[in-house]
């Protein structure tokens, strides 16, 4: 009995049927923890790098981060793209669809895995170069980006059959995989780290990986009474291949516009000296933390608008919205206020060099105002992703980022420039972010009203939004 109240709270689950604001709930929560176990890879990473090796280590992890990032846009791509096919089908029932849904993942999966496996490793040190950190810290980052990029296709099968779990209202078993993932990279991290140092790190992170990889493809081949699996059903679709590309694309290129504005601004913080990178890393990791509920309902959008589309439940989309938004500004603001009353104590987990902690603590004050904006431009970005409407949200990102926040950054390092700050003030790239962020959901409120990217659903639909 207790097994089948689990699985009605946490299996897959119909958005289509019951009030918004509870599925919504009922999705989002085990998305969000699901979320916060993934993010402890990095931090768990970077806490034991910082205690155990250093500073400069510590700065090597975090200057292979964007780069990473960078290259796993392609996976993120490919997850929306599956996400909302997999919403959209499973809303309307069709076993069938969802079961080539699959089919074209796996063959995504390995296909993505294996190009990406081999240019990063072979051109990780290359990569690491062109953005100029210390000689001391390029050398780690390197080591560090190399392993992570062998177990590319571990990460690979998580992210996009995560995708797909999500897409059918399962956010439950990605969350115990990735807790199971957690734990095992934590372990992993202490056994190593002593006689491997930042190597050792990297090989915890990818063998964790691997492992809730494994998991998904157990999970989704399991689902038999969900989509139709068959010799048929699992070979790659190339119609449903190019689609899910096509829906994907944009997302993909939005988190790859993020990441190459981060690694251009990443070049400007590396001239600051090293303990602004340190800084940096610590700070991007708690923002790593505060992130996690706007992208979590961002993709709770995602995922109820899709269904209720393929079901044809237009009288349901705005409601949902709607109630969403109010979940997500109440939890931004609790993290406002969590990093405002405690931000010392968060700095303080990667590094007690006093330098450092001063530096992390006014950037995170800087960007508090930052995740209450944040949190409703991801809503409202992840309700146009439901409906198909992929580009818009990334036309919004280059105007935010590329147009923006990079030069924004380079004006104020240039008219701060002082003796102690010969390339200018950390301000600069504190500052620029939280400016990026509130232009992005002024341009995301503006564009949802004016409704375009309701193009895309069905006229039968539209009529009773």
């Amino acid at each position: 009995m207790i097994k089948d109240q689990i699985r009605q709270m946490f299996g897959t689950q119909d958005m289509t049927v019951g009030t918004p604001m509870s599925v919504l709930l009922r999705f989002s929560v085990p998305l969000l923890v699901g979320n916060l176990a993934q993010q402890l890879y990095n931090t768990v990473d970077s806490i034991i790098v910082g205690k155990y090796i250093g500073d400069t280590a510590l700065a090597a992890v975090g200057t292979a981060g964007p780069i990473f990032t960078l290259l796993l846009t392609l996976l993120m791509g490919i997850s929306t793209g599956a996400g909302i096919l997999s919403a959209q089908y499973f809303g309307a029932k069709d076993r069938n669809l969802l079961g080539r849904v699959v089919g074209s993942s796996f063959f995504l999966i390995l296909s993505s895995g294996v190009l990406m496996t081999v240019v990063g490793y072979f051109f990780s040190g290359a990569m690491i170069h062109m953005i100029h950190p210390p000689e001391a810290v390029e050398r780690g980052a390197t080591i560090y980006l190399q392993i992570i990029f062998l177990g590319y296709i571990g990460n690979s099968a998580y992210n996009i059959l995560a995708g797909v779990l999500r897409g059918m209202g399962d956010s439950f078993y990605p969350l115990v995989y990735l807790v199971a993932a957690c734990l095992l990279n934590i372990l992993l991290d202490l056994l190593l780290v002593r006689n491997m140092g930042i190597a050792g790190v990297a090989l915890a992170t990818i063998l964790a990986q691997a492992l809730s990889g494994t998991l998904c493809v157990i999970r989704i081949l399991r689902m038999k009474d969900t989509l139709e699996l068959n010799r048929e059903t699992l070979k790659p679709d190339k119609a449903l291949t190019i689609k899910l590309c096509r829906l994907g694309m944009p997302a993909g290129l939005t988190q790859a516009i993020f990441s190459l504005s981060a690694i251009v601004v990443q070049s400007l913080t590396n001239s600051m000296g090293e303990a602004m990178i340190a800084a940096n890393v610590a700070i991007m990791r708690v923002d790593g933390f505060c992130m996690l509920p706007n992208f979590t309902f961002g993709t709770a959008a995602t995922t109820y608008i899709g269904q209720n589309i393929g079901a044809g439940k237009g009288e349901r989309l705005t409601k949902g919205t709607r109630d969403l938004l109010k979940i997500a500004l109440v939890s931004a603001g609790v993290l406002v206020a969590a990093i405002l009353l405690f931000g010392r104590t968060l700095i303080g987990l990667f590094t007690e060099t006093e330098a450092v902690l001063e530096l992390g603590v006014m950037g995170l004050r800087w960007l508090a105002l930052g995740y209450l904006a944040f949190s409703v431009s991801q809503v409202l970005q992840g309700t146009m992703r439901g409906a198909g409407e992929t580009t818009l949200p990334m036309w919004i990102s280059i105007i935010s980022t590329v147009i923006i926040r990079v030069p924004l950054a380079y004006l104020i390092a240039a008219m701060t420039k002082t003796a102690e700050w010969p390339n200018g003030q950390p301000v600069a790239i504190f500052s620029s972010l939280l400016v990026s962020w509130l232009s992005a959901t002024v341009i995301s409120i503006a564009a949802y009203r004016r409704g375009k990217w309701r193009r895309g659903i069905p006229e039968s639909i539209r009529k009773d939004m």
